[in-house]
Formats: C-alpha cells, sequence, structure tokens
C-alpha cells in the first residue's frame, strides 16, 4: 500500500476569513433601454461580464468591456455600466466588504482584467453562488463565502493582483462616506434609516452606531440638517413659495418644514429668506 502526505500552508494573503466579507450577489442583463446613474458604494463590487459588450463609466473616463473581463471597482469610487442593444451586456456582481483589489503599477481604484484562460472555472463557480443565494439551503451563506475566497484566489494567481484587507474602523469609514453622500445627492427623496441600511446592507442599528460615531450626529439628524441646507439655498435663489420648497427638500409637510427650519437654523424660513435677500440687496448697493 502506497501512502502520501502533503502539507498545507496557506499564505497570509489568502486568509481573508472574517476579516473580507461577501454581502451580495446578483446577475443582471443589460442593454441600451436600461439607464443608470453614476453612483459609489462604502464596499468593493467585482463585476465579472458573463456575456455581451458594453462599457464601464469609472469616474471620467469610459472603458469597453466584453465577455471574462473582471471589472475591479473599490470602496467610494464613481461608476456605472453602459449597455448596448445589439449585443446587451451579461454580467455577475460581488459586492465585497473589506479587501480592496488593484493590479499593481495601475490605478488602484479600479482596475479591468480578462480572464478568458479560465472563464469555465470561473463561471461554474459563479453559477454554484447564484444557485446557494437562489435556493437558500441551509448553510448557504457559508458556502458563497467559500465560493468568493476561491474565486478571489483564481483572480490571484492570473494576474499580479495587490490585496488589501481593509481593518475594521476603515471598513466602518467607508460605510459612513457612502451614506453620507448618499443623502446629500438623495436628500430631497423619501429616505428612512430603513432604506440607508438596505442602501448600505448593513443592520440599521450597527448604522446608526457607526454613522454617530464618524460624524458626531445619526443619519436621520444628518438628513434633516442637509434637507435644511438644502432649503436655504432654494430661499436664498428662487421665489419659490415655502410649500414648494418644503415638498422638493423632502419635509412631509409645511408645518414640520418650519419647525425642523427653525430648530436647525434658529430663524424660520421666512425670516431667513428676508435677511438673505436683504443682504444681498446691501451688498449691490455697495457694488454700483
Amino acid at each position: 500500500m502506497g501512502n502520501e502526505r502533503f502539507d498545507i500552508s496557506i499564505p497570509k494573503e489568502y486568509l481573508t476569513r472574517d476579516k473580507a466579507r461577501l454581502l451580495y450577489v446578483s446577475s443582471a442583463t443589460y442593454g441600451g433601454d436600461w439607464i443608470s446613474t453614476p453612483h459609489t458604494h462604502y464596499c468593493s463590487e467585482l463585476f465579472y461580464v458573463i456575456d455581451g459588450v458594453g462599457q464601464f463609466q469609472v469616474e471620467d473616463n469610459i472603458f469597453p468591456v466584453s465577455a471574462n473581463d473582471l471589472v475591479v471597482i473599490n470602496p467610494n469610487v464613481s461608476h456605472t455600466e453602459l449597455g448596448f442593444n445589439a449585443n446587451p451586456l451579461k454580467y455577475i456582481v460581488l459586492g465585497i466588504e473589506g479587501l480592496e483589489l488593484s493590479v499593481e503599477n495601475n490605478n488602484a481604484n479600479f482596475c479591468i482584467v480578462n480572464f478568458r484562460e479560465i472563464k469555465d472555472t470561473v463561471n461554474f463557480y459563479l453559477k454554484v453562488m447564484l444557485r446557494e443565494i437562489e435556493t437558500r439551503s441551509a448553510g448557504y451563506e457559508t458556502v458563497c463565502q467559500d465560493l468568493m475566497e476561491i474565486l478571489i484566489v483564481l483572480f490571484g494567481r492570473q494576474t499580479n493582483f495587490s490585496t488589501i484587507l481593509s481593518p475594521a474602523n476603515k471598513r466602518a469609514s467607508h460605510l459612513c462616506d457612502s451614506v453620507r453622500r448618499y443623502i446629500d445627492q438623495n436628500c430631497g427623496d423619501e429616505l428612512s434609516l430603513e432604506h440607508l441600511a438596505k442602501f448600505s446592507h448593513v443592520n440599521k442599528y450597527y448604522l446608526v452606531h457607526a454613522f454617530t460615531d464618524e460624524y458626531g450626529i445619526s443619519p436621520i439628524n444628518y438628513l434633516m440638517h442637509a434637507r435644511v441646507k438644502k432649503a436655504e439655498k432654494l430661499l436664498a435663489t428662487t421665489d419659490y413659495s415655502l410649500s414648494v420648497i418644503s415638498h422638493t427638500c423632502g419635509f412631509s409637510s409645511s408645518s414640520y418644514f418650519s419647525q425642523t427650519f427653525k430648530k436647525v437654523a434658529g430663524v424660520s424660513p421666512s425670516s431667513y429668506r428676508k435677511t438673505v435677500k436683504s443682504d444681498h440687496g446691501e451688498m449691490e448697493d455697495l457694488s454700483r
């Protein structure tokens, strides 16, 4: 009888468990009829193109992508997908917390690498991951996390990836910055703590704790301040009625708008408008 033993020493850079966490998996088919706008995430996103052709807008640059391209978008990098009806872009995206990837000597914010040499293997693991997510059998979370780690190792074999495992405080900072910017951009919409937690893929209690610890104010109170700030600009630069401004800035009623505005700004909306326009008129007189 023959017997061989092979000892394994796993490199530290592959030990992502309990440091990098798979947050979500999704698949999409994107033709020219789907309008996407630039956005950011606090986590990293790995887009693997299954089929079709399209483009990725990353910050102010546009890059072509096609089958077997992996697009890595690290936290807080503005991006969006652009597809074509003739050959729709089909991809699977992984949202990963605590892990940043980049190709050495390249832009650290994002990278695009083709993996046609191992496309069958990558497609297999991604399809298994999707099936686990869809069926949600017992232990599916562990299976998906393990598959994510396998894919990271396979990607690392094919190219010279630089891997950064973010510490918990950096991950929380990424999260809070992403939520803060989302509030700033969408403060006029109907937002709630549940909505913000869903956007950031975290528990709402953790979000409140992390955001308050980072900025000294809760997400909802920050939202109120952002709405008042937007209202101040409209009061100073337009002749819109208070009811129109109230609705535009996301307040549920004119009375609640006035109450919140006075609490934050120290004066009523009408008094603020009168003071600002009076000051503006005096400045114009002095400039003549």
